[in-house]
């Protein structure tokens, strides 16, 4: 592996960190250049972005590191450490002296900065961290230090910021590749993780849904055009749904678990390592006293994951995260840790099941899987080492559908569980797994219904300021808003919507399936209690965070959508939700809808404008608003009344 950047020694930029440090080298890519066109935001002033390379160097002796999956047969440097580089984003106050003092590191999704979009309102994803968009400048007028670590090795380079891990040469195994290609295109090429040691023995098998059989019917080929390129010719009978399943031999594994080791490092060498090589060290212009992580979908199952495997204890055995923000990642994992992980896999309702990146444990404290006898919670290592963070997990409702996200709150037979002290859960009510703020309910082919548009910036802002006072001042956050047994609003599935047949649920939700990955294909070995948050008369769910849009509803609002004619019909769509609006008058409504329309609710638009209101300053008096997004709120209906009135 090459880490010196050509040019850099004679651009006086590369920088090395004391001998013994983990993070052994600090290759800055560039000097900091003004961020967002120098503009200023507010009290924290400008911005600066940096990119750099980081070199990680690992003892695969040191106990902090034994976990690491074919960490001990990687190639060594000279030292007899294995190396890994990870592409690193910074952006600073121009002036320490303005900033908050905390490191916000995000873990990337696919590569990508995801909170710009979630945090700050911007248009797109990449745009916060590259310094071009600021969106609302939320988090840069609060003076957070931002932070984007690379951790996915199998990230094609120049495709996002990307962990370079070394390959362990001679080694082969079975690696599995599923597909759904949500079109009709025959044939298609697919790439595959690893390349293959040789074509023979593989094999393609086709189903329509993932509880059927696998079928090798006539139609159906496929053939390697080169090592890590496969074209599948598709069989007639099969629609767009369909799961294709390749099984091959393949060679070279990454040692893809060195990423939680490259998040450890990283943070740690931003966060205490003294001296010119870092840029937020003591004495700097970025300089920052705490820390908190935080992941979107994919790298909030990451930041999970992260926890559990022991990795908030760094070499030296300091905490590296006082505090940790997963968002939308239900009870699941990564695939990540393991020899030909694929950490890109998300196990949904329909498709990527069988990836182990949805195993037990579920929850934070420790728990005892019935179907095993196994004993183990998230917080297990971290406990042993006093190194556990406070914790807030947010959830959109979809995870219950997709991610069984009751297993947060129960135990694996669906009884109730209370969070340990120092997490607190919220799910967002009525919201799809992910939206952007500029999201319009819509129609997609793959989905019968329209797609649900709620975006979950405005309590995200809240909860963040309430994870920051927790961490720094120690002031109690809002109690957890998330459904539970012990509330009674938690239910099986054939307890829901039974008044409202015209919204098509069939009962069907992403299950939890103990897997068996030592066959191949993986098999199910038992099934864990799934349960789903209770919904009103509306079809609105009764738990969690209800803003406005859900308390003061003119529509239904779910967490699934189904999936439609001609792409897999029946099961679910992934990352979606559904919205199905009231009608405006008695008389539009339709037959067999027992929704009140919008003209028996609210008698006046003004009506609706005051209840809205009233229900922005209830979640502010409970810290799950900020004052100035309840009064963007009050607006926005005020200018539907006044849209109402033809003014």
């Amino acid at each position: 592996m090459r880490h010196a950047i050509p040019g850099l020694l004679a651009a006086g930029l590369l920088c090395a960190p004391p001998a013994g440090a983990e993070v052994t080298r600090f290759d800055l890519l560039g000097p900091p250049a003004p961020a967002f066109g120098g503009q200023e935001f507010g009290p924290a002033g400008r911005y600066e972005r940096i990119a750099a390379r980081a070199t990680i160097a690992l003892d695969p002796a040191d106990p902090h590191n034994a976990g690491i999956a074919d960490l001990a047969l990687a190639p060594r440097n000279t030292q007899g450490k294995v190396e890994a580089v990870a592409e690193v984003v910074l952006l600073r106050p121009a002036d320490a002296r303005q900033g908050n003092g905390t490191l916000l590191l995000e873990v990337p999704n696919r590569g990508r900065e995801i909170i710009g979009q979630l945090l700050n309102d911007t248009p797109g994803a990449n745009v916060l961290a590259a310094g071009t968009n600021p969106g609302n400048g939320h988090l840069l007028r609060l003076g957070y230090t931002l932070a984007w670590v690379g951790w996915q090795a199998d990230i094609p380079e120049g495709q996002g910021v990307r962990l370079a891990a070394p390959v362990v040469p001679g080694v082969t195994g079975a690696s599995r590749e599923e597909f759904l290609f949500d079109h009709l295109r025959s044939p298609v090429t697919v790439p595959l993780t690893y390349p293959a040691a040789s074509p023979e023995g593989a094999t393609l098998t086709v189903r329509a849904r993932a509880e059927d059989a696998r079928q090798t019917p006539a139609g159906l080929a496929f053939r390697f055009l080169d090592p890590q390129r496969v074209e599948i010719t598709r069989p007639p009978g099969f629609d767009a749904g369909a799961l294709y399943e390749l099984i091959y031999t393949a060679r070279d594994p990454v040692v893809q678990g060195m990423a939680f080791a490259a998040v450890r490092d990283v943070a740690a060498f931003l966060r205490r390592e003294k001296g010119a090589a870092n840029p937020l060290g003591e004495g700097q212009r970025g300089a920052v006293d705490q820390a908190i992580l935080i992941g979107v979908s994919q790298s909030g199952r990451f930041v999970r994951d992260y926890l559990y495997q022991g990795f908030n204890e760094d070499e030296r055995g300091r905490q590296v995260f006082e505090a940790m923000l997963p968002h939308i990642p239900g009870t699941r994992r990564t695939f990540t840790n393991a020899r030909l992980a694929q950490p890109g896999r998300n196990p949904t309702p329909h498709g990527d099941r069988l990836y182990p990146a949805d195993q037990f444990p579920f929850t934070y404290g420790v728990t005892e899987d019935h179907l095993t006898g196994r004993r183990d919670g998230l917080l297990l290592r971290c406990r042993a080492s006093n190194t556990c963070p406070r914790i807030m997990q947010t959830d959109s409702e979809y995870e219950f559908w997709g991610a069984r996200a009751s297993l947060l709150v129960t135990d694996t037979r669906g009884n109730h569980l209370d969070l340990p002290p120092e997490v607190r859960a919220y799910m967002m009510t009525g919201h799809p797994h992910y939206a952007a703020a500029q999201a319009v309910a819509d129609r997609i082919d793959r989905c019968a219904l329209p797609v649900n548009p709620l975006q979950a910036g405005a309590p995200m802002r809240a909860l963040l300021a309430a994870l920051e006072a927790w961490m720094r001042e120690g002031v109690e956050p809002p109690a957890s808003r998330y459904p539970t047994r012990a509330a009674g609003t938690l239910l099986p599935a054939a307890a829901l919507y039974g008044n409202l047949p015209l919204l098509g649920y069939r009962g069907e939700v992403g299950p939890a399936q103990l897997l068996d990955s030592t066959a191949m294909p993986p098999a199910v070995r038992g099934e864990y209690a799934v349960l789903l948050p209770r919904v009103d008369a509306d079809g609105n769910a009764i738990g969690g965070i209800r803003l406005p849009v859900i308390e003061v509803p003119k529509a239904t609002y779910t967490g699934w959508n189904p999936r439609s004619a001609g792409f897999a019909e029946g099961a679910l769509c992934y990352n979606t939700g559904a919205v199905i609006p009231f009608a405006a008058t008695r008389a539009e409504r339709a037959a067999g809808d027992p929704r009140p329309a919008l003209e028996d609710r609210y008698p006046t638009a003004a009506a609706y404008a005051e209840a809205v209101k009233a229900a922005a300053a209830r979640l502010v008096a409970e810290r799950l608003l900020l004052p100035e997004d309840a009064a963007a709120m009050a607006r926005a209906a005020e200018a539907d009344t006044l849209a109402r009135l033809g003014r």
